[in-house]
């Protein structure tokens, strides 16, 4: 697994995204619950905002790369900021 370059940053980003799917897991089976509308007028669970954010917080990431903007510290509070927008609304 050498030719991967794991770096910590990379396994951290691993690491959490498998904690995240653990624990929508357990909650999902904790806490079952039924899918609600929200802005984008299509039903959506947990996981599907979950999916909904993590592919919206790639595209800005890659988006900020492009732009070159301020460190990628940046864009990791933008995506905070977009993940709990599309829990709260979506």
């Amino acid at each position: 697994m050498a030719w991967m370059a794991w770096t910590w940053p990379t396994a951290a980003f691993f690491a959490i995204i498998g904690a995240l799917l653990i624990l929508f897991t357990v909650l999902a089976i904790r806490f079952p619950e039924t899918p609600r509308l929200g802005v984008l007028r299509i039903e959506t669970t947990r996981g599907d905002r979950l999916f909904i954010s993590l592919l919206g917080s790639a595209f800005l990431n890659l988006i900020w790369l492009g732009l070159g903007l301020a460190p990628q510290w940046g864009a990791l509070i933008v995506c905070a900021f977009y993940a709990a927008a599309v829990f709260r609304w979506v």
